[in-house]
């Protein structure tokens, strides 16, 4: 089975893709979750979220892309149909949508929280700004760090992907380049960057092969049900496979960190500030810093 990825079309299970690991068998046995997250850099735990739940915010997420004529007109609403022309939206720190009782009952669910209160072994704390991405036919994402996006305070922080809905790998699921946590040049230059005070844009390569070719590792995607999750550190590489079908891909991003260890100002608060240079007047392209770190 050949899927995409940007320009390329990789063959499930040949050099460049495979399938990720399931740890969802281990799911109670934290000292294994530490071990493999150390190991791989990633734990894919099914389940982990309430299925009614996350079904629940799919309704909400999909009623406020309804009314602003995203969809589809006749379409089964929680089909998600994108109505032509239309190309997604961004919800990140809109919470309107993301601060719904809905959607926190996921991402803030009490026993999230102390899943990672166990894990961390202290109280744990979730960044107040979602990242939640309404993806269209055609979009995928390109190989990046978040450590670049949020690395101001402890670099102890994981991302918990959950997609808001069943994804077949034709809807373009997260995609993990396994063995990347170890790219220690990588680490060493990109990883010390920071979009806002550096200006850089933010994507290491938009080309899958040419990272496995030049550094190694193996990418590797599953399809997803509602209830599944993916965590990942800092400096794990991700993106994803494109999306070629006609329904939206609805899936968000949140961190989790111990409550006592430095926070990444620009994420937390009524009102987080996000970004606030990223992106807006000269930017440098990644291809240039690239350039000039050498990697």
């Amino acid at each position: 089975m050949k899927l995409t990825m940007g320009k390329h079309d990789l063959e499930m299970g040949g050099r460049y893709l495979d399938e990720l690991r399931d740890s969802t068998a281990d799911r109670e046995d934290l000292p294994a979750l530490r071990s493999r997250l150390q190991d791989e850099g990633y734990l894919l735990i099914r389940g982990l979220h309430d299925r009614q739940k996350v079904e629940e915010a799919r309704r909400v997420v999909l009623e406020n892309l309804d009314q602003a004529k995203q969809l589809a007109p006749g379409a089964s609403l929680m089909d998600g149909v994108i109505a032509e022309g239309k190309r997604g939206k961004f919800y990140g720190g809109s919470k309107a949508v993301t601060h719904t009782p809905e959607f926190l009952d996921v991402v803030e669910a009490p026993s999230l929280m102390q899943f990672f209160a166990e894990y961390l072994e202290g109280p744990s704390l979730t960044y107040d700004f979602k990242w939640l991405r309404v993806v269209p036919t055609g979009a995928f994402t390109g190989a990046h760090y978040d450590i670049v996006y949020m690395g101001r305070g402890t670099q102890n922080v994981f991302t918990v992907w959950t997609p808001l809905g069943d994804l077949p790998y034709e809807m373009g699921p997260l995609a993990l380049l396994v063995g990347s946590h170890r790219f220690d040049l990588i680490r060493q230059t990109y990883g010390k960057m920071d979009v806002d005070r550096d200006k850089v844009t933010g994507w290491f390569s938009n080309d899958p092969v040419e990272l496995v070719d030049t550094y190694g590792g193996q990418w590797r995607s599953a399809e997803f049900e509602m209830g599944d999750a993916l965590i990942f550190g800092m400096y794990t590489m991700h993106g994803s496979l494109s999306n070629t079908t006609g329904r939206f891909r609805l899936s968000c991003d949140t961190r989790y960190q111990r409550a006592d260890e430095p926070v990444d100002e620009r994420w937390i608060g009524e009102n987080p500030m996000a970004h606030y240079a990223w992106m807006k007047g000269e930017t440098v392209p990644m291809e240039e810093a690239r350039q000039r770190w050498g990697v």
